[in-house]
């Protein structure tokens, strides 16, 4: 497929800014252009209830924003992780994303603004998702959730975190999760697969911004083939929660997508895999820019209802 011409002109819009690339700034500097984007994310949607919060953890306290609906209580609960190469990115960046997420799917919405580097290397993000998650499964009631319908959702950066805290889960023998939402994700941190050659320059993302975006993030004597920060090398992926894996056709990160939801299906876990032709890294958190952003936030919503039955 051709780039989608809404792509296209997302692209041209981002050209005319003349902004600099991302791996030449600082991360000050590059986290103050991502909030520049958030225009670009659509209008807010209502919800019937948002509270920002402070949980412990057992590093640090970690900021977190609950979403919730109208209705009864309680309701299944979404863990989200905020996309952002484990380095931008906050519980603002991704507001529209989680309130679309408590209307669609009618859950709570957990927003998690784990610790990034690179003031916090790898791997802190990764405790502080588990963390989160663990303190959601005993204080459920606090928030009007149900600690036995728990599912974990992200997108790029966030959903590497959403799908190692699942894989955190099932070695640490708890919470029992009940899915996986996975939008474009980062699995593999070596950057060795064919799409970063293909997409690695002119299509938002480049191989250059990840390959910043990790300098920043792994230690320098880090292996960069550890599961919980490259699950694609995850050895066993049996036992995981059911997977909903969405990738995008012009990203750099599309291979390492599909190759996970590969892996999935062969450990026999019920997997669905969807490549949003002539797409763009990005186009789910950016309504107002891409019509396939409703699309793929009703697929995430639909699997998660499903999930939650």
């Amino acid at each position: 497929m051709p780039l989608h011409p809404q792509s296209q002109q997302f692209l041209a819009q981002v050209a005319a800014i003349g902004a600099p690339p991302t791996s030449t700034l600082t991360p000050e500097q590059a986290r103050a252009n991502f909030k520049a984007y958030r225009a670009l994310a659509g209008a807010p949607e209502p919800v019937a209830r948002v509270e920002d919060r402070t949980i412990p953890g057992s590093q640090c306290d970690i900021p977190i924003r609950v979403y919730g609906p109208a209705g009864d209580e309680p309701f299944p609960v979404v863990m989200y992780f905020h996309g952002g190469g484990f380095v931008i990115g906050d519980l603002d960046s991704h507001d529209n994303v989680c309130r679309s997420l408590v209307n669609r799917a009618n859950c709570v919405v957990v927003s998690v603004h784990y610790r990034m580097g690179p003031e916090h290397k790898f791997p802190a993000a990764v405790i502080d998702s588990y963390d989160a998650t663990l303190w959601v499964a005993s204080h459920a009631s606090e928030i009007g959730a149900d600690s036995t319908r728990i599912a974990v959702c992200g997108d790029s950066a966030g959903a590497n975190l959403a799908t190692v805290t699942a894989l955190q889960a099932r070695n640490r023998k708890g919470p029992e999760l009940k899915f996986q939402a996975l939008i474009y994700p980062v699995t593999d941190t070596t950057h060795s697969l064919p799409s970063y050659e293909e997409n690695g320059e002119g299509y938002l993302l480049t191989k250059d911004t990840m390959q910043w975006f990790m300098r920043h993030y792994v230690p320098e004597d880090q292996d960069k083939r550890h599961p919980y920060l490259s699950p694609l090398f995850e050895k066993d992926l049996s036992g995981l929660p059911p997977a909903l894996v969405i990738t995008a056709e012009f990203d750099p990160l599309r291979d390492e997508g599909i190759e996970y939801a590969k892996r999935l299906e062969e450990a026999g876990v019920p997997t669905t895999h969807t490549l949003y032709p002539g797409m763009i890294h990005g186009f789910f958190s950016l309504s107002a820019a891409f019509s396939d952003a409703a699309i793929a936030l009703d697929e995430v919503a639909a699997a998660l209802r499903g999930a939650f039955e």
